[in-house]
């Protein structure tokens, strides 16, 4: 079935100008189409439509996701009373212990989280562990080649980001993969101000991966 992905603005990204009451038509896996709400909703009368608030981007790029999954560890929501919510690194990471038992429930929890800031491709050089790079293609992640950018990995890719295009995976395209997150903002400005912290949903290869309402 086709499903209308619509927003208050919709980011293109490529360069192109924003669209107020945007939205994207997705078959299947892929973009179908993407303008104006009505435009798009007349073409495609059968289609389902699903309204998100804000604005609504093509699907973002995390550089430092293999360093995050495998220098951190998210803990369990049940752990938040001891450990918090952030990601452990350094000497609270070590004060886990040498048993690595726990890596396997963080990674999956960190992919999540990923998504969660409206992730939805990440890069990985040649020498990332296959075992990882299975586990994020499991999650619908598109693992793209790429070196972890320098400094701290950051969780956000929008953090420290001057403009939406900067922090996108690809622009979209009719006949591309269908990559999307909406976000509870309501221009470009408050979503860089927000960060991806404000994703309310992400879409991976045209599935709902994430949903925060």
């Amino acid at each position: 079935m086709l499903t209308i992905h619509a927003a208050a603005l919709l980011l293109p990204g490529g360069g192109r100008a924003p669209v107020p009451g945007g939205a994207v038509a997705v078959q299947d896996a892929v973009i179908a189409d993407f303008g104006p709400y009505g435009e798009l909703a007349a073409a495609h009368p059968a289609a389902r439509i699903r309204r998100w608030p804000g604005v609504l981007t093509p699907g973002l790029l995390q550089w430092d996701a293999v360093r995050l999954l495998e220098e951190s560890y998210f803990p369990d929501p049940r752990e938040a009373d001891t450990l918090g919510t952030a990601p452990l690194t350094g000497e609270a990471l070590d004060a886990l212990g040498p048993d690595d038992t726990w890596r396997a429930g963080s990674v999956r929890r960190g992919l999540h989280r990923m998504l969660r800031h409206g992730t939805t491709a990440v890069a990985a050089g040649p020498t990332a562990p296959p075992a990882l790079i299975t586990a994020m293609r499991r999650s619908g992640l598109l693992v793209v080649p790429g070196s972890a950018r320098a400094g701290e990995p950051v969780l956000d890719p929008l953090a420290g980001a001057a403009a939406v295009d900067t922090a996108i995976a690809a622009p979209l395209t009719a006949g591309g993969r269908a990559d999307l997150a909406a976000f509870d903002a309501p221009d470009e400005a408050a979503l860089l101000a927000a960060g991806g912290a404000s994703c309310v949903a992400t879409v991976a290869a045209g599935r709902l991966v994430y949903r925060g309402r």
